[in-house]
């Protein structure tokens, strides 16, 4: 048999056949959620020939049952809370099965205290839990039953059954839909975030003698490098790795890439800088992150380094013969104890190159059960030395990664490099730099 084919001498059929494509159709067609549970509920109360309906949610890791929809014409309990457990709706949810009380006098699971605070008289009640593949939503409850006898019958019983999987699926798919949806706000968020960030970083130029790159191990990164010019034709420089990953590191990136750029225009020591810069992040900085930090100025003229190591990866100083040279000098990271006074130290690059990288490329995956490590990282200086330094960085990333990449499709940290050349090869002239 068909709709087509009921007719209304067929009535409670019809009746009940009608409602539950009613309330499929409306909630198959409906983005407001908590529009449709309130029409349903509604349809509920005037087809059950009930006082009232409420529909309850579980919250709070399914310890609480709030009323999110209250359908009478006496007092509206829309918000009142029950504990999970109490009263029939707690039975119904502890048995998962609808439960039809005739006498709630009778009834030694019967919660009274809604009564009391309102004013209402129960007599009987109907209640169904909300459940769908597994999942317990909550409960859809109908009270005292407007017939002569009072009484809820079993063909109520199996209709509020029927009605509350409905309901249940209805739930389920729109919190399936607002998770997708908020899923994608995220995403999309990111994106925006990943391209803020980008933008913070400099980009490189075949004439300029400092070069960067940086390859987030997700959407954004921990990491950060800064590079620019000051007035004296110097230039300062910075790259550093902030504690932990996703977007806390990824706001605290942000915020001392931006004082470190600010602060670097007008404090030209580096052991002032980061001073400054510590006692920042210490003060405002939360859940005990930190940021490690090698910072300093480059003088392309005479081909000098004043450099500061603040709990950082050791520099690579590579020499013009091939030789590299582990920088070990560090300091505490910045963020970790107040008061820190930074000292600084020469460095003489001449002919030779400086490479300064976070440890996501030490702890990089070269190879199954293989991370890089120093000795891996100078093996790629070496073997990519040949390379013009403006793509050289990229070259070496991209080569070390090839593995992770491939067999594993993420890394497991954010890797950024820096190069500071003072290889005669490099055309620097102040003529360009200052324009």
């Amino acid at each position: 048999m068909n709709i087509k084919e009921l007719t209304p001498d067929s009535d409670k059929s019809y009746e009940q056949l009608k409602l539950l494509i009613d309330v499929l159709q409306e909630f198959s067609t409906t983005l407001d959620i908590d529009k449709t549970l309130s029409h349903a509920t509604h349809l509920v109360r005037r087809y059950l020939q009930a006082e009232g309906v409420t529909l309850f949610l579980l919250e709070s890791d399914d310890s609480e049952l709030v009323c999110r929809v209250c359908v009478t014409n006496s007092v509206d309990i829309t918000g009142v809370r029950l504990r999970s457990d109490e009263g029939i709706i707690g039975r119904a949810l502890r048995e998962n099965k609808t439960q039809i009380v005739r006498n709630v006098a009778q009834d030694p699971d019967f919660y009274n205290k809604i009564d009391v605070s309102s004013g209402v008289k129960t007599r009987s009640i109907l209640c169904a839990p909300l459940v769908f593949k597994g999942n317990c939503f909550g409960a859809l409850e109908a009270i005292n039953k407007n017939s002569e006898n009072g009484l809820f019958e079993e063909q109520d019983r199996n209709l509020l059954s029927i009605l509350a999987n409905t309901v249940a699926m209805a739930i389920h798919n729109a919190r399936m839909a607002e998770d997708l949806l908020f899923q994608d706000r995220t995403k999309r968020e990111l994106a925006l975030a990943r391209d803020i960030q980008a933008a913070l970083l400099p980009g490189n130029s075949a004439d300029y003698p400092v070069y960067g790159y940086n390859v987030p191990a997700r959407m954004v990164s921990g990491d950060f490098y800064d590079h620019f010019k000051l007035d004296d034709g110097r230039i300062c420089f910075g790259l550093g790795d902030v504690s932990g990953k996703g977007i806390n590191a990824s706001l605290l990136m942000a915020k001392t890439i931006s004082i470190f750029r600010c602060l670097g225009k007008r404090i030209v020591s580096p052991s002032e800088l980061l001073t400054v810069l510590n006692s920042e992040i210490y003060e405002n900085s939360t859940h005990g992150m930190f940021v490690t930090m090698v910072a300093g100025i480059y003088d392309p003229e005479n081909k000098s380094l004043l450099m500061v190591n603040a709990g950082h990866q050791p520099p690579l100083l590579r020499t013009k013969d091939g030789q590299v040279i582990l920088q070990e000098i560090a300091m505490a990271p910045l963020g970790v104890m107040p008061d820190v006074e930074y000292e600084e130290y020469r460095l003489q690059l001449d002919d030779s190159e400086l490479y300064i990288f976070t440890d996501g490329l030490t702890e990089c995956w070269f190879k199954r059960e293989e991370l890089l490590g120093n000795d891996g990282v100078i093996d790629m200086i070496n073997r990519f030395s040949e390379v013009i330094p403006s793509d050289r960085l990229t070259t070496i990333v991209e080569y070390v990664t090839r593995w992770k990449r491939e067999h594993t499709g993420y890394l497991f940290d954010d890797i950024t490099m820096m190069l500071i050349s003072g290889n005669e090869s490099i055309a620097y002239n102040r003529t360009n730099r200052d324009a």
